[in-house]
């Protein structure tokens, strides 16, 4: 599922808060050259950019799984993303409170869980209806976080959905896929909380490369015993490379230039788009086609998506000109976007790193 760079992930694959994604990851926002470059795509050309990147590199890593298994392309995703931001960030390990260092392992350990099931997700069930329903997670908490009656109405969409993609049973999807894609969605929504804790309390990107680095080691483990020394074969490790930059590295540049000039509720409403576009991925890369009940089911869910957004966006206008203090992070459940689980591009994401 998924961003994401949480994606989940995705990435994500791989899924936070759209100004999380800009807080926690000023750090890299030192390339400028190629960031003139990227720019010139416009803010939102970038957004969807991003999306697609994230989307067919979750492509690229079904098409990896009968090589390693699904832990197996996890384990080389996120330890790649891990190298790259431990690179470019150089986190400072000193200074930090023992508040601080569980807030990270918390952050890793569900990134590790979202990422992992996500994977076993897609390896059972299609991309796009594997997207949209671990976005079930993040749209749960912004609904629930906005306490509004209006929002019965995006619940009620979103059920809606997921009934029509389950064909009133999921007869049609592998059952412990549909279980892993909702448990990666659960996961997503903590994701995006301890997203928002992890950049109050740790400068620019730092929390995030240490948080990526944890989900990293812990799922290097199981990675390790499913796939073996399958994981070192040098088209593998290519493979597994790309995928991490299409997932991660990539949508996580694209996102951060965007959100300089992109407010974050059309960020948020943007990466609701999601699902339609790795439904795309699954259908040209992989040749998953959908059924039209499938594809309304879809459209469904996105439509409560950016409902559930516009919504939170209702409760107050946003300040185009934050304080330092209000870029650290929103209250969890704010403005939640489906987005990047990709560890990186959430910024965590950032997004089935």
């Amino acid at each position: 599922m998924n961003s994401t760079f949480a994606p989940s992930d995705r990435a994500p694959g791989p899924p936070v808060t759209a100004s999380d994604s800009a807080s926690q990851t000023s750090a890299v926002s030192t390339q400028g050259t190629s960031g003139g470059r990227l720019g010139s795509l416009g803010p939102v050309g970038l957004v969807l950019a991003g999306g697609i990147s994230v989307q067919f590199g979750g492509a690229l890593a079904v098409t990896l799984m009968p090589r390693t298994g699904a832990l197996g392309v996890v384990s080389l995703r996120l330890a790649v993303a891990a190298v790259v931001l431990l690179v470019v960030c150089r986190p400072r390990l000193r200074g930090h409170s023992r508040t601080d260092w569980g807030t990270v392992l918390v952050f890793g350990l569900t990134m590790a869980t979202m990422n992992g099931l996500f994977y076993q997700a897609v390896a059972r069930i299609p991309l796009g209806p594997a997207v949209t329903l671990e976005v079930l997670g993040p749209l749960a908490l912004s609904v629930l976080a906005s306490r509004r009656a209006i929002n019965a109405v995006w619940a009620g969409l979103a059920l809606a959905g997921v009934f029509l993609l389950g064909g009133g049973g999921f007869g049609d999807l592998d059952v412990a896929g549909v279980g892993f894609a909702l448990g990666a969605g659960a996961c997503w929504a903590t994701y995006i909380i301890f997203s928002a804790r992890t950049g109050r309390r740790f400068p620019q990107a730092d929390g995030l490369a240490l948080a990526i680095t944890v989900a990293a080691l812990l799922i290097l483990p199981l990675g390790i015993a499913e796939s073996g020394g399958k994981l070192l074969n040098p088209t593998t490790l290519a493979l597994g490379s790309a995928v991490a930059v299409l997932s991660s590295v990539l949508p996580y540049t694209l996102e951060l230039l965007a959100l300089r000039r992109l407010p974050a509720p059309t960020f948020a409403i943007l990466m609701s788009l999601e699902p339609a576009l790795a439904a795309t991925a699954g259908f040209l890369i992989l040749g998953q086609a959908l059924s039209v009940t499938e594809i309304l089911a879809i459209v469904l869910v996105i439509a409560a998506s950016m409902g559930a957004v516009r919504t939170q966006v209702g409760r107050g206008k946003p300040n185009p000109n934050p304080s330092p203090k209000a870029e650290a992070g929103p209250e969890p459940g704010s403005a939640a976007a489906p987005e990047p689980r990709r560890e990186l591009a959430a910024g965590t994401e950032p997004p089935a790193i």
